[in-house]
């Protein structure tokens, strides 16, 4: 259990760096953008209420909210921007925790889809579409498209550590109430 919790904080760690604004259409962004990714566990005290507390040790069912603030630290509008926040392995995506709406996810960090993500299959001989289990997610993305001038967005998501010996179901909302 304790080589989990290394390991889980490791790859939360190494998360860090892969937040970034992605080029649109093939265009870079223009301008000068800083960001930040910020973790914090989710726990609920006995009143009910949910807090943020630093995500210093986690554990298989622990669920872990990411914010990721995207800053234009320049004179003009950046322009063509696409926030991405990246979904670590061993982590499974909670259904309806993305602030503000509107983001598509991927589980290959390069196409991007509505969710809930669906995928054609097939069985007894049929194609079928049924959903992408969460766990398979491993990208979010939003298009705020323009960033004025000394402004900031944040974008807000939320995984919860997986326990492998656990099987994961298509659409599963990652055990999150």
């Amino acid at each position: 259990m304790k080589n989990l919790t290394c390991l889980a904080l490791a790859l939360l760690l190494v998360a860090s760096p892969l937040v970034s604004a992605q080029p649109v259409n093939g265009k870079a962004p223009t301008g000068p953008i800083e960001t930040r990714l910020e973790q914090r566990k989710v726990t609920v005290g006995a009143d009910g209420k949910e807090a943020l507390v630093p995500a210093e040790a986690v554990k298989p069912g622990d669920v872990i909210e990411y914010t990721a603030t995207y800053r234009n630290t320049g004179k003009q509008p950046v322009r063509s921007l696409e926030a991405t926040l990246p979904i670590p392995p061993n982590t499974e995506f909670v259904v309806g925790s993305i602030r503000p709406a509107g983001a598509k996810a991927s589980t290959d960090g390069a196409a991007f889809a509505n969710l809930p993500l669906k995928r054609r299959v097939t069985r007894d001989g049929k194609q079928v579409e049924e959903e992408v289990p969460t766990r398979e997610y491993r990208a979010l993305r939003w298009f705020p498209g323009e960033l004025g001038a000394d402004k900031s967005v944040s974008y807000t998501a939320r995984v919860k550590v997986n326990d492998d010996r656990a099987p994961s179901t298509p659409g599963s909302k990652g055990g999150a109430k």
